[in-house]
Parts: structure tokens; sequence; C-alpha cells
């Protein structure tokens, strides 16, 4: 399909979070295949490459009027959406979250009566799987989405749990989370040492997310316990979020303060995923589980939970293995056998990067999206 340089302005949740690195990921590629990027957002994006004129950024500051018992952000939101598009003539707005940027894209096309823009929301899961069965919000993703005029989610799963929750005028479009294969991959020794080795010369297993309670650190933290019974290893948790503090508390509970490193938000995992052995991911939920894919990317084997979108990922014994949710001992026997039969672990290393860059390279996934603009601006 014949694409236009196209200008598009983005928001989303600019935290760590999937989401997020996604988002960002989205923008940076588009700017780079010349289109007009605008992120609007309250805080930068923390991958957005701050050095680089394209993608541009446009901040949301929100006012604190003794009024108001909270902030009123998804105004401020909306009139920036307003005000950015005006200025920079947009084509669309891509939102990502139903809740609350679908809901002020909305508004802020409204207000823009002499050149309304196309909205574009893009689902990542919470606002589906945990919103959506709120009474206090699930009318007004209901509507939101129906206003968007094209709605996109990250899985299958996603996508038909949306179709089943909502009344939706249109259909949802499932385009992958993905990652770009030239940078996510598995550096050298020499690279990495280069920039940062926690290694101490025994298998490491990662976890990396935002700790928050879905993520169900305390399990990968008891799966660890079990697998150091027979394998000396480490575990480096990359990430912050609520669930840190638990984190801490069962490693102390666990006697496993010399074998857990706790390695904070990182804005590059690549390094760290050069050197391990085993990628974790016990969650309770996963709309997608993008870094597992980009764990896949680095050449590490996953063992996961078989929820939501993992199974879209996660090829059950070929790149990793699925077991039910909180199953540590199973979680434990199976990363045990990654750890201890090299061959085995080399096997799904190399089929993991195999399927990471055949299905959910960064140039299909983004070109989806292009055509998928395309088709809404013809509506």
């Amino acid at each position: 399909m014949d694409r236009r340089s196209l200008r598009i302005g983005i928001t989303c949740y600019p935290t760590y979070g999937g989401s997020g690195v996604v988002a960002t990921e989205l923008g940076m590629a588009l700017a780079r295949r010349g289109h007009s990027i605008h992120f609007i957002t309250y805080d930068r994006p923390f991958r957005l490459d701050g050095l680089a004129e394209n993608p541009y950024f446009h901040e949301v500051e929100v006012s604190n009027y003794p009024l108001f018992k909270y902030p009123p952000y998804l105004i401020s939101l909306a009139n920036k959406l307003a005000e950015v598009a005006e200025y920079e003539q947009l084509d669309l707005l891509h939102v990502h979250y139903a809740i609350p940027h679908a809901t002020a894209a909305y508004l802020a096309r409204e207000m823009l009566s002499e050149r309304p823009v196309k909205v574009v929301t893009t689902l990542h899961g919470t606002d589906i799987t945990l919103l959506g069965s709120d009474p206090s919000f699930r009318r007004v993703i209901e509507f939101s989405l129906n206003q968007s005029d094209g709605i996109t989610a990250v899985s299958r799963h996603l996508a038909a749990a949306t179709e089943r929750t909502f009344a939706l005028k249109r259909p949802v479009r499932t385009i992958y989370n993905f990652v770009d294969p030239q940078i996510y991959r598995r550096w050298s020794s020499e690279e990495y040492c280069q920039r940062n080795s926690q290694r101490q010369g025994v298998p490491v297993i990662v976890h990396i997310s935002n700790f928050r309670p879905v993520k169900q650190i305390e399990t990968v933290i008891r799966v660890f316990a079990l697998v150091v019974q027979q394998v000396p290893a480490q575990l480096w948790l990359i990430g912050d979020g609520p669930d840190s503090a638990v984190a801490h508390e069962v490693v102390r509970e666990l006697g496993l303060e010399q074998r857990v490193c706790f390695l904070g938000k990182q804005g590059s995992v690549v390094p760290y995923l050069s050197q391990a052995d085993l990628f974790l991911l016990p969650s309770r939920q996963e709309s997608f589980g993008l870094a597992a894919l980009e764990a896949m990317a680095c050449e590490v084997p996953v063992v996961a939970a078989r929820v939501g979108g993992l199974p879209e990922v996660v090829t059950d014994g070929e790149s990793g293995y699925l077991l039910e949710p909180g199953d540590v001992a199973g979680m434990a026997l199976r990363a045990v056998q990654l750890l201890t039969d090299r061959t085995l672990n080399r096997r799904m290393a190399l089929s993991a990067r195999e399927r990471a860059v055949r299905d959910f390279g960064a140039d299909q996934q983004v070109a989806q999206y292009e055509d998928f603009y395309a088709e809404v601006l013809q509506t």
C-alpha cells in the first residue's frame, strides 16, 4: 500500500511499562520512516531519544487549583491534544490505553470542528481486563472506544476479550507488539563487559517488570528459591514498582540476599539479557508479554505462566515453557532443566530468537500500523 508522510500525535503513559515502551518505540520507528511524530503526555517517555528533533515532545501541564481535590489531568490532556493537533496540523491522534487517553482524544477532536483529526486507540490490557469490569469505568470506556475511528489490540486474546466485554461498532484489529532485531540481539561477552557485567560465573535468571501485583514478583523469588537448591544461580530483578518492598522482604525471609540483585529501572535491558540464561515471567495476567519477547530476541528461553497473550508469543516446548499460573514447583523444575542442560538451552535460545525476528520484527508490525492509519484516514 502506498504510504504518505503523516503528522501523528501519540499519547501514552510515559512511565516504565510495556505500553509506554511500545508507544515510544513505535513513534521513533515511524519518525525514521519519514512521519512527523509528536508525543503529548505529562512527562518525556523514558525510552524517547532526547537528542533527536523528530519525534517531538509536548508536555501536558496540570494546574493544581485549590478547587480541585484531584488535578484534572483528563481536561488538561484534552486541551493539549487539541492545541497540538491544531498548531501542528496533525492527521491523527494515536492514543495508548482507553482511560483517560481515548476519552481525552474524543474531547480534543470535538473541539477541532474546522479540522477534526482521526483517533486510533490501542489497547494494552489493564484498561480491558481490569477497568473494563469496573462499573465506575465501563460505560465511559465503551463510549470512548466507539468514538475512536480505529481500535487495535496487542494480541488476539486481548482483541477477543475486548469484543466480549463491550458492545463495539467496529472490530478490533490485532497488531502485535514488536522488537527491533538490530537493537534486541545478544551481545558478545566483550560488548556487555564494557557496559556492565554483574555476572559471577553462575547461571543467571532475569525478571523484568513494573513490580505490580499482577506480575507476581513474590512467585518469581519463590521459584528461584527452589532452583538454587539444585543449581547455584543468580536472580536479577530489573524494574521497580509497588511490590518492590514485598520483594525485598521475601528475599530476606528466604535468606537469598547474596543471590538476588535488585537492578532498578534500566533504560536499556539488552546488556543484562545478553548475560541471562533464563527469563522468568509467572504473571497472573499478560495481554502480550513484551518483556518475554525482548528476552527471546536476545536468545533467552522463557519460563512463564500460560495466561492471556503469552501463548501467542512463547511457543511451549520450543522457545520456552508455559505452565499454569502459580505452579511454583513446575516452573522451578523447568528452570532447572534449562539451566543444567546446555544443549536444550541453546536449542530453545536459537528458536526464541528466530521466532522473535520472524513474527515480531519492528518492520512488519510498524508497516501494519501504517496500513491501518491509511484505512482509518480513508473512512
